[in-house]
C-alpha cells in the first residue's frame, strides 16, 4: 500500500503551526519549576508536539492511499452431476474424475485458483468422487450461465466442463454468450444402445365421470428391428388393456391409443407401459404415469323461455361453447314445462315471469331454490312480478311502452376482465327492445352496460349484476342480442365481443363463493418427486377475519389408503406447512381444526410425479461439446487425454491481474491521530504531576 499527503491549502502555512506550537512550549516550560532542565526540555517538546499535530490537523489536509492488488487466474470445473453420467457404470465415470482430481492438483500446485461447481450451484471442496450423480435434470445453459454471472468481473479465464453432453432442460447451452475458454471434457457412451422406450404419454387433464377418453402412447425401439412389443394400460395395479407394437426397423417410432374409462371421481392415476425386451438396456424408460382428473358432470344451466325466441337459440350456441357447461332448455307450453329434477347452477328466465302470469307455477317452483338468476326482460316480461322476485333493478313502467336502446360500457365496473376497447363495437350493433320506464338500481347491484338512446347517454341500466345478496342474480333489461351476433359477425368475421360478454356475465353469477371457515390447500396441484408438497392455510371466523394460532391436523393418504397425519399450528408469520418425501402418485389430505366452537374441516387431493428425464436419452451426445468447445475458443477432451488439459493451460497460463484500489480520506479522520495526542497528552500529564507540578 502506498499513501500520500496533499495540502488544501499552502504547506507554509506548517511554519506557523511550528511556531505556534513551539511558543506555546516555550511560555508554559520557560522557567524551571524543580526540575531538571533535561525534565523541563521534555516536556516542552511534548506540549510543542501536540499543539503542532492538533494546528496541523485544522489545516484539514488529505491522505491517499492506493492498495494493488495481483488476482491470480481462475479455472471453474464445471460438473454435470446428473443421473445420466452414471450410465457408463460408475468405473468409466470414477476414473474421468481420478483425472479432474489431479488436473485441480496440478493448476493449484501452478498458482492458479480452481474451484468446482455443480448442477444446482453446489460447491465442492474434498475429493470429486464424492460428488453424488442425483440430479433428475440437466440444464447445463443455466449452469454455464451462472458460472458466468458468478464471476463477472474476475480474472476466470478458463471453465471446464465434465459431461456426457445431454442437456434436457432449459436452452442448448451452445445457445449462451461466454467470456471464457469452455474446454469439454466429454464421458458416456455415444452408440446407441438396444433400447424401447416410451417417449410420452398423453391425455387430457380433466375428464368427465362416465366418459370415455383416449391415452396415447409415444414407443420408440432401437436395435429390435423384427421383433414385436406389447405396450400396457394399468390403473391400480388392474390391467385394462393391451396393445402390440411392431418394430420393422431398427429405428422406429410409433403411437398408439388407448380408450380408458371411469366410473370413479376425483384424480385418477394410469400407468402406460411397455413390457421389457430381452437384452435391452434400462427398462427405466419403459413408464409412463397419467393422472387425469375426473369430474362429476358439468355446470348444469336451465333456461326458462316463456316461447320460442331467436334469443333462445343465441343463448344457446353461446353457452355451449364451454364445454363445462351442461344446457337445459324448456319452453313454457300452456303455462308448463317439465323441469328435470337436477340441482343447476343458474336459472336463465327469458321474459319470465310474464304479464300474463301463464308460467308463474312454473317460476314459482324456480324460485323455491336459492339458485342465481339471470333476467331477460322482453315485450311480454311482468315488471310487477319480476320487480319482487329480483335483487338487481326495479323497474316502474306502465301502458307497456318500449324502447330501443344499444348499450355503452361502464368503464367503472371492475368485478369481470373486460376489454373497454373492444366493447366500444356495441355503437354499431342493432338496438334492443327494454321496457320504457323508470330503473331504480338495489343497494349492492352493479351497472355493466348503460341504456343508450341514438347518441344520448341515459343513466338506466341494459345490464347489471347484484352478487352481494344471498342468491346472485344478473338483469339483462331488453330482448334481441341475438341481432348483436349476427352484426358483429357481419362487422368482424366472428362473435368475439357479445359472446364473451354474456360468458363472463355467466359464469360470475353461477360461480360458487367458498364461505369455509377453514382452507387448507397445496400451493400447486403437482409435485415432482424429492420436492417439498406445500400447504397453505387460512382460517376465519364466523365475520370472517383471520385467525391464527389455532393447532391444525393434516392427514394425507395415499392410492393404498395408508395415511399419514401431522400436527401443525399456522402463525401470522407462517401459514404454510410442509411434508417431504413423497413418492410418486395420487394423493388425498382432509385437515381438521376447531374454530369458534366447531370442528371446520378441509379436503382436497394433489399429485407427485416421479421424472424420468434422465432416463429418456442415455445416449452421450459428444458433438454437442466440441461444438461448444469450438465456439468460445477452447478445446474437447475425453477422460483419457484429460492429462494433457493441464499441460495446456499451464503452458497458456495467463498472467495474474492487477487491480488498485484508491482512497482519498481527511487525515483528521485517521483513528490512530487521535489516541497519539491522547497519549502525548497523559504522558506529558503524568510526569508534570510525578515531580510535583500541575
Amino acid at each position: 500500500m502506498r499513501s500520500e499527503l496533499y495540502f488544501q491549502s499552502s504547506p507554509w502555512w506548517l511554519l506557523l503551526c511550528l511556531a505556534v506550537g513551539a511558543a506555546y512550549a516555550f511560555a508554559l516550560y520557560q522557567r524551571n519549576s524543580g526540575w531538571s532542565q533535561r525534565m523541563n526540555l521534555s516536556l516542552a517538546a511534548f506540549r510543542f508536539l501536540v499543539v503542532s499535530t492538533v494546528c496541523f490537523l485544522l489545516l484539514n489536509p488529505l491522505i491517499r492511499s492506493t492498495q494493488t492488488i495481483t488476482e491470480k487466474p481462475k479455472v471453474v470445473l464445471a460438473i454435470d452431476n446428473s443421473e445420466s453420467m452414471m450410465v457408463g457404470g460408475r468405473p468409466q465415470l470414477d476414473r474421468a474424475l481420478e483425472a479432474a482430481n489431479q488436473l485441480r492438483e496440478r493448476l493449484m500446485s501452478d498458482d492458479i485458483d480452481v474451484s468446482v461447481q455443480t448442477l444446482g450451484d453446489s460447491l465442492v471442496a474434498g475429493d470429486l468422487k464424492t460428488i453424488p450423480f442425483n440430479q433428475r435434470t440437466t440444464d447445463l445453459s443455466n449452469l454455464l450461465g451462472g458460472i458466468r454471472n458468478a464471476y463477472e468481473g474476475r480474472n476466470l479465464t478458463d471453465v471446464v466442463l465434465i459431461s456426457d453432453g445431454i442437456a434436457n432442460q432449459g436452452l442448448s447451452p451452445t445457445f449462451g454468450r461466454y467470456n471464457f475458454a469452455l474446454h469439454t471434457v466429454g464421458v458416456g457412451d455415444t452408440i446407441p444402445k438396444r433400447d424401447v422406450q416410451l417417449k410420452d404419454a398423453v391425455a387430457n387433464k380433466i375428464a368427465y365421470l362416465g366418459n370415455q377418453f383416449p391415452i396415447q402412447a409415444d414407443v420408440v425401439s432401437y436395435g429390435f428391428q423384427g421383433r414385436s412389443g406389447t405396450v400396457v394400460l394399468r390403473q391400480n395395479g388392474k390391467e385394462l388393456s393391451r396393445q402390440t407394437v411392431n418394430f420393422s426397423q431398427a429405428e422406429t417410432f410409433q403411437q398408439l391409443t388407448f380408450q380408458a374409462f371411469s366410473n370413479q371421481k376425483g384424480m385418477q392415476h394410469y400407468v402406460v407401459e411397455v413390457l421389457p425386451q430381452d437384452s435391452e438396456f434400462t427398462p427405466r424408460n419403459n413408464r409412463r404415469d397419467v393422472y387425469i382428473d375426473i369430474i362429476d358432470g358439468k355446470e348444469k344451466i336451465l333456461l326458462l323461455a316463456l316461447s320460442p325466441h331467436p334469443d333462445v337459440k343465441a343463448l344457446r350456441s353461446i353457452i355451449e361453447k364451454n364445454q363445462n357447461y351442461e344446457l337445459d332448455i324448456r319452453i313454457l307450453n300452456g303455462g308448463t314445462a317439465e323441469i328435470p329434477d337436477k340441482v343447476y347452477d343458474l336459472v336463465i328466465l327469458h321474459q319470465l315471469p310474464d304479464n300474463q302470469n301463464a308460467g308463474a307455477a312454473v317460476v314459482q317452483r324456480v324460485m323455491q331454490k336459492n339458485t342465481p338468476l339471470l333476467f331477460i326482460l322482453g315485450t311480454q316480461s311482468g315488471l310487477q312480478s319480476f320487480n319482487g322476485m329480483n335483487p338487481v333493478v326495479q323497474v316502474v313502467a306502465g301502458g307497456g311502452q318500449t324502447d330501443k336502446v344499444t348499450g355503452r360500457f361502464n368503464p367503472d365496473f371492475r368485478q369481470l376482465n373486460l376489454d373497454a376497447q373492444k366493447l366500444t363495437l356495441l355503437d354499431r350493433l342493432p338496438p334492443m327492445l327494454v321496457p320504457f320506464g323508470d330503473y331504480k338500481l338495489s343497494p349492492g347491484s352493479e351497472v355493466v352496460l348503460w341504456q343508450q338512446v341514438g347518441s344520448v347517454r341515459t343513466s338506466k341500466p341494459l345490464l347489471a349484476i347484484n352478487i352481494t345478496t344471498p342468491r346472485k342474480a344478473a338483469v339483462l333489461a331488453g330482448e334481441g342480442f341475438w341481432e348483436w351476433r349476427l352484426e358483429e359477425f357481419a362487422l368482424t368475421d366472428n362473435q368475439a365481443v357479445v359472446d364473451e360478454l354474456i360468458q363472463k356475465v355467466i359464469q360470475l353469477v353461477s360461480i360458487k363463493e367458498d364461505r369455509r371457515k377453514l382452507r387448507v390447500y397445496p400451493i400447486r396441484n403437482e409435485f415432482l418427486a424429492g420436492e417439498k408438497v406445500t400447504f397453505e392455510t387460512e382460517m376465519y371466523n364466523d365475520i370472517y377475519e383471520k385467525l391464527f394460532d389455532r393447532p391444525v391436523r393434516l392427514e394425507i393418504t395415499n392410492e393404498r389408503a395408508v395415511p399419514r397425519s401431522f400436527n401443525y399450528t399456522p402463525t401470522a408469520s407462517n401459514s404454510r406447512f410442509e411434508v417431504s418425501s413423497l413418492p410418486e402418485g395420487v394423493y388425498r389430505f382432509r385437515a381438521t381444526a376447531s374454530l369458534n366452537g366447531r370442528t371446520e374441516t378441509a379436503s382436497g387431493e394433489f399429485i407427485v410425479r416421479e421424472q424420468q428425464f434422465e432416463a429418456i436419452n442415455t445416449t452421450a451426445d459428444h458433438m454437442m461439446l466440441r461444438q461448444l468447445a469450438q465456439q468460445t475458443g477452447g478445446r474437447f477432451y475425453n477422460a483419457s487425454t484429460l492429462a494433457s488439459l493441464a499441460d495446456d493451460l499451464v503452458k497458456n497460463k495467463p498472467p495474474g491481474r492487477l487491480s488498485s484500489n484508491e482512497e482519498l480520506n481527511e487525515l483528521i479522520n485517521l483513528r490512530w491521530l487521535f489516541f497519539l495526542i491522547v497519549i502525548l497528552i497523559s504522558a506529558e500529564w503524568g510526569l508534570r504531576k510525578y515531580h510535583g507540578a500541575y
